[in-house]
């Protein structure tokens, strides 16, 4: 193995051949070269270790698990990369156990590369069944790839590059009367369970399934986004589970992968999935579904279930949590207007996102890293793995008190305009 290179000279190598602007954030949060992980850890070049409590809602698993690392080193010292001609056993082995997962119907799997791959391919799908108008959420997120970014909820991004897909509308999560009024026969509806990147926002009781029968009644697709909030991240396999609700067509990514490989799916009832069985050259992609990340998948889902990773995660959710409304109603209630969350995915509510930056430094500080909210830039999420054990939970109550009055002294009461009145818990 060769030394592994100095921060100054990945730093020098992101500023010449990467981007410019994540070399300046990394200089200004003093972020360290990640030299190795696993599990909960992950070894910095300052010779620390960090708890990782972000990563986007990858790693349920925690780093390097060891029965998908042993799957896909198995499968890379034998087949990595398929010819495409003849058959895939493991891709049919991954699709097996993809739909075995998820809600009753939907038995068709398309492995992507990634969770906007997902997307697109869901939104073809939902062409292919005559619906081009898209009914889409303010603040949803859904990817950056051309399709994926014409139905994701923040102009911020999309306004740059439109014109984007026409047809799009988009109505307030959570707003049943909205909805209705776009819809029409000729509609895809195209939501998550929670939003995640919009700041891990729940909608009202029963919302999902009032928006299955509206999706029934006016003859539209409902295409679930569970991409981040999917494969046990909220205390159960999706949330369409908790729910009670069966979409036409759910997308799976993130997690789906183990930590180890990128993968995203698409799983579609036979209906939806018909024209791409009748023409199956419709849709392709030379590496989507390789032996190696089909591999990850089925060793993934096996790992879910045999550790029992679904009830953890509905255990440690509420502790989580509440180590999260502790730390900030003691040290800095004035900054915090809810900490709220399903499941491993909880977000941490600021007034500002200048209030969000200085608890993330504050988290770094106490070496946790956290993750930032895409669509909503006060909110600060906590999506650790489902493997805390009692030492990683009492370092990261440590952590978030730590945060909390670092971000206290950095922004007092009195430098607030507005103060809130309460922390809703």
């Amino acid at each position: 193995m060769t030394a592994p290179a100095s921060r100054d000279q990945v730093l020098d190598g992101y500023t010449k051949h990467v981007n410019t602007s994540l070399a300046s954030l990394a200089r200004l949060l003093a972020a360290p070269v990640e030299v190795a992980a696993a599990g909960s850890k992950v070894l910095g070049s300052d010779g620390h270790t960090y708890l990782d409590c972000g990563g986007y809602g990858v790693f349920l698993l925690g780093h390097c698990h060891p029965a998908v690392v042993a799957a896909v080193r198995e499968q890379l010292e034998r087949n990595p990369l398929a010819t495409r001609l003849f058959l895939n056993p493991e891709l049919a082995q991954a699709a097996a156990d993809l739909a075995g997962i998820t809600p009753s119907g939907l038995d068709y799997v398309f492995l992507t590369n990634s969770g906007a791959e997902a997307t697109e391919l869901g939104l073809k799908l939902a062409r292919l069944a005559g619906r081009r108008h898209v009914v889409a959420m303010h603040g949803g997120f859904h990817g950056k790839t051309l399709g994926a970014l014409s139905v994701t909820g923040r102009p911020q991004y999309r306004d740059p590059f439109g014109p984007l897909l026409p047809m799009v509308d988009f109505v307030p999560f959570g707003d049943l009367a909205a909805l209705r009024a776009a819809l029409t026969a000729q509609s895809v509806v195209l939501l998550e369970p929670v939003q995640a990147e919009g700041g891990v926002r729940l909608p009202p009781g029963g919302y999902l399934r009032q928006v299955r029968q509206a999706c029934t009644e006016a003859g539209a697709v409902m295409i679930l986004d569970e991409i981040q909030s999917g494969m046990g991240r909220l205390g159960a396999w999706w949330g369409a589970d908790l729910a009670g609700v069966i979409p036409d067509i759910l997308l799976a990514g993130k997690i789906l992968g183990g930590g180890v490989m990128p993968v995203g799916g698409v799983v579609a009832s036979a209906q939806l999935f018909g024209p791409l069985n009748a023409d199956p050259l419709l849709h392709s992609s030379t590496f989507a579904g390789s032996p190696l990340a089909a591999a990850a998948v089925t060793a993934t889902i096996g790992a879910i279930k045999s550790e029992g990773l679904i009830q953890r995660t509905r255990e440690l959710g509420p502790r989580v949590r509440a180590l999260a409304v502790d730390a900030v109603t003691a040290h800095c209630p004035h900054l915090v207007t809810e900490v709220r969350g399903e499941g491993l995915l909880i977000g941490i509510d600021f007034v500002s996102s200048e209030a969000a930056a200085e608890f993330l430094i504050g988290l770094l500080d106490s070496r946790v890293i956290p993750s930032y909210s895409l669509n909503s830039a006060q909110v600060l999420r906590l999506t650790p793995p489902a493997i805390l054990d009692a030492a990683d939970l009492d370092w990261l109550g440590r952590a978030l008190i730590s945060a909390a009055k670092h971000a206290s002294r950095a922004m007092p009461a009195a430098r607030l305009t507005t103060v809130p009145s309460q922390l809703l818990a």
